[in-house]
């Protein structure tokens, strides 16, 4: 890899830093091309990314950004996973760790704040944000449906009570 192709990646890293909400910092203690294709899968359906680089050049690439202090961290084979959710890119990774030993979660940051490897799994634990979405959606529509059943239920049982007077009297 030249010079030109190397400040193209860490322009490329960069950008990827400034606009992302987390980021979280794996370690790749032997993982084949088919569990890291995977791996690059699932963070693809949630909206994340997995991006394998030097630690030196992601550390040049960090300089500037909120998630700089994180650059302690790279050290060994690592990886960096991204997303603008804030809980994907975590979630994606826990969940492979948990199915596969050899990838460790290292840490991470999630804007200014560091996090350790059992505060990455924390976030993981939290909703995603679709998720908070559809609960905010049901929360709104729960009262709605209980007034509508409410309001229905008087004319229901007077309808009831009509009904049975009219079968009474036909009787």
């Amino acid at each position: 890899m030249d010079r030109a192709q190397k400040a193209e990646l860490v322009a490329e890293l960069n950008s990827t830093f400034s606009e992302t909400s987390v980021v979280v910092i794996t370690r790749n203690l032997g993982l084949t091309v088919a569990q890291s294709t995977a791996l690059r899968g699932k963070m693809r359906e949630v909206g994340a990314s997995y991006k394998v680089a030097k630690n030196r050049i992601a550390k040049i690439a960090l300089e500037g950004t909120p998630y700089a202090p994180i650059s302690d961290m790279l050290t060994g084979p690592t990886a960096l996973a991204t997303s603008s959710d804030p809980v994907a890119a975590a979630k994606a990774a826990v969940e492979f760790a948990k199915t596969n030993d050899k990838l460790e979660i290292v840490g991470g940051a999630m804007g200014e704040t560091l996090l350790d490897a059992n505060g990455v799994k924390a976030l993981a634990a939290l909703p995603s944000l679709d998720e908070l979405r559809a609960k905010i959606v049901g929360l709104v529509q729960a009262p709605a449906q209980k007034l509508a059943s409410i309001t229905q239920a008087p004319a229901g049982q007077l309808a009831r009570v009509f009904g049975a007077y009219a079968a009474k009297d036909a009787a």
